[in-house]
């Protein structure tokens, strides 16, 4: 922390030991079960409300990242849908999808997976529909450029002072979540990773990323779209490859971890002794426990119900707003069902889920993804797993760039946002350089309550006579019926 003498002494005098450890347990509170069962049941009432379309249909929405749907025409006052879509990506697979998988089986037990990726099922009604609305219920801003997301949703879905005050909460919590999740969070875990697999300086590093953020953000949308066309398709395909060659080389521990993880997820009781290894030893693992953390650390990858995609999704330049959200909620899939799920199996696979440090500590986070990757390729897994981190947290820390400038031009009228782009980039290196423990509980609880006026809005306008699950059903009717 003394590497960062402001922070350390803000902290110091601002948030004692016992201010931090009440932040602690704000984020609990924020992330219990009455969020859970918001976020679940939301995903419950939009998919039965939709007669499981976004299941039925997601060879569709497939297609329509692939362009064997009809293209648009070229972008005049906004992006392709394909870099919309690739923008969305960047935001969510970050460091979640490594650490926040390794620590949800760590805590939760290997059954966390489980429930990680069939949350994220009820996760493609809830992306689907909020993505549409931000679309529909976009605008254009002085500049000619469509803005929208779930500020602009919460106006239409409450009028009056209620919708402007959700509005303007919606739009707060966003810019906080972009400076701690999306920025500062990232930049130390690269910064991290770079000094302990290649010994760089951390100073070092966070210059480096510095500068490449102004390089990425001064180009605005269009600008954090070509970058992320790029990387995105590249860091996935890369990672998974190394997930998918882990799993291969541990057929045995594939098939035992598949039967920890079923087990796991189903256990009606606490589960103790060797069971499953050091995990039952350590802790008493339950299907209440797994529920718990798989499907919030889901969540916080996948941002289903969060709504900070619909603000990217909303500068798309097309008029099929149904279209659109469907080409979002693909990001779902493949972040949680295709990313977090290999990257769970690699890491029961691999045998070593339940192994301790030399401390008696359980491996948890990083140290348990570099184990994995470094028990199967030597040394080259080390730089393996750092080079994946940084390449997710870059792509996270661009892409956040534009959702919190959005979310602070709203707050702002549009004027300012220069200076945004400016305290943003220097964030990037403050994060690199500085112990981050507060900055982690108080995005996350950030990130928590920006899912609350946003699902209300979902769900007001939703749910409702001619809402936008009816405009789904409808569209789904007329579009197969006229392919007969």
């Amino acid at each position: 922390m003394k590497e960062c003498p402001l922070l350390y002494i803000v902290l110091k005098t601002g948030f004692g030991g016992r201010k931090m450890e009440l932040l602690n347990r704000i984020d609990q509170f924020v992330w219990g079960q009455w969020l859970l069962f918001l976020l679940l049941g939301t995903g419950v009432l939009l998919m039965v409300r939709m007669d499981f379309l976004p299941l039925r249909r997601l060879g569709f929405a497939l297609k329509c990242i692939v362009g064997a749907e009809k293209k648009e025409k070229k972008a005049r006052n906004g992006v392709s849908p394909f870099a919309s879509l690739m923008t969305e990506l960047a935001a969510t697979i970050g460091i979640g999808n490594i650490v926040g998988v390794a620590t949800a089986m760590v805590l939760g037990g290997p059954g966390a997976l489980f429930w990680m990726v069939a949350a994220s099922v009820l996760g493609l009604a809830t992306k689907l529909v909020e993505s549409a609305l931000s679309v529909k219920y976009r605008c254009k801003n002085d500049k000619g450029e469509w803005v929208g997301g779930p500020m602009y949703t919460l106006k239409h879905a409450f009028p009056g002072k209620v919708g402007i005050i959700l509005a303007g909460s919606y739009a707060f919590l966003a810019v906080m979540a972009s400076f701690g999740m999306g920025n500062m969070t990232q930049s130390n875990s690269i910064a991290q990773a770079c000094l302990v697999t290649f010994q760089i300086p951390t100073a070092r590093t966070g210059l480096v990323i510095t500068l490449l953020t102004i390089f990425a953000v001064l180009g605005g949308i269009r600008g954090i779209t070509k970058i992320t066309q790029i990387l995105v398709p590249f860091m996935g395909i890369f990672y998974l490859l190394g997930t998918l060659a882990v799993i291969l080389l541990h057929p045995v521990g594939l098939l035992q971890g598949v039967g920890a993880i079923v087990t796991m997820a189903f256990a009606p009781e606490a589960v103790k002794g060797g069971l499953f290894g050091q995990l039952t030893v350590m802790a008493s693992l339950s299907m209440a426990k797994s529920m718990r953390f798989g499907i919030s650390r889901g969540v916080f990858s996948n941002e289903a119900g969060v709504g900070a995609a619909g603000i990217t999704a909303a500068a798309t330049d097309t008029e099929d707003y149904i279209r659109q959200g469907y080409i979002s909620m693909t990001g779902v899939f493949f972040d949680t069902m295709i990313i977090c799920l290999f990257t769970g199996l690699a890491f029961a696979a691999s045998g070593l889920l339940g192994s301790v440090t030399a401390d008696g500590e359980l491996l948890n986070g990083t140290e348990l993804a570099v184990a994995v990757f470094e028990g199967t390729f030597g040394a080259w897994g080390a730089k393996f797993v750092c080079v994946s981190i940084v390449l997710f947290a870059f792509a996270t820390i661009v892409a956040w760039a534009y959702q919190g400038e959005k979310a602070f031009e709203y707050l702002t009228g549009g004027r300012y946002s220069v200076w945004y782009r400016f305290v943003y980039v220097l964030v990037v290196f403050l994060g690199a350089v500085c112990s981050l423990e507060l900055v982690w509980d108080f995005s996350d609880i950030c990130n928590g309550l920006m899912a609350v006026p946003n699902l209300l809005s979902v769900l007001a306008l939703g749910l409702g006579r001619n809402g936008m699950c009816e405009e789904i059903l409808r569209y789904d009717s007329t579009r197969y019926e006229h392919n007969r």
